[in-house]
């Protein structure tokens, strides 16, 4: 019986060297492969993490700037911020900082060019607000299709009381009044209770004699 034993065993053991030389190269590369992934996952989160203090360390000059409120002194602080780290919160918040500077400059162009880079290359949580305050921008220079263009690309709920309402002060711009009545109307039926846009709304659409 031991003898019988012995010679299966043999007989399993062969075929597993049989099989780890026929098939030890995948193994070894497939183990490989998972510690480099394994590696790099945790390279990209150490380096990402890294990249995030540091955007933020990069951010301190530009808060400082802010306060004077010169585009000038904001944009020296905060390019280097937004050449080394363009994807990063803050350099979409010190775009965005920028694009506040130059448009109570009156700058209003400088301002365009850099809502419009928030919108394509800035943080998630930005793009909302940058498109509304592009569309302000587009409003105030006239060029009206434009930012109603602007407007229409909203697709994100949090944002479409306040786009209604800015929608509503373009139409009022292009003296298309019937329009402005909807579009403060549809501000008001979109912001929730407590939400400044509705009483907002509410005031302009009562200054045009409420939705007739």
């Amino acid at each position: 019986m031991t003898g019988s034993y012995d010679f299966e065993e043999q007989e399993r053991i062969a075929e597993l060297k049989a099989w780890w030389e026929d098939n030890r190269w995948y193994v070894i590369g497939a183990i490989v492969a998972a510690v480099l992934v394994f590696a790099g996952y945790r390279g990209w989160t150490w380096w990402s993490a890294r990249a995030d203090m540091d955007a933020a360390a990069m951010f301190r000059p530009v808060s400082e700037a802010m306060k004077s409120g010169d585009p000038k002194k904001i944009t020296q602080a905060a390019d280097p911020l937004i050449d080394k780290h363009p994807r990063s919160y803050f350099a979409s918040e010190a775009a965005l900082a920028i694009a506040k500077a130059d448009f109570e400059k009156g700058e209003l162009g400088d301002a365009q060019k850099r809502l419009a880079w928030v919108m394509d290359h800035g943080a998630e949580t930005h793009r909302g607000i940058a498109r509304l305050r592009l569309a302000a921008v587009l409003l105030d220079q006239k060029k009206y299709d434009q930012a109603l263009k602007t407007l229409d690309e909203n697709k994100d709920e949090a944002f479409a009381a306040p786009a209604a309402d800015l929608r509503g002060d373009i139409m009022l711009a292009q003296g298309r009044l019937d329009e402005a009545r909807a579009a403060y109307k549809a501000a008001m039926e979109k912001a929730g209770p407590g939400n400044p846009v509705r009483s907002v709304a509410g005031t302009k659409l009562n200054a045009l004699g409420g939705a007739e």
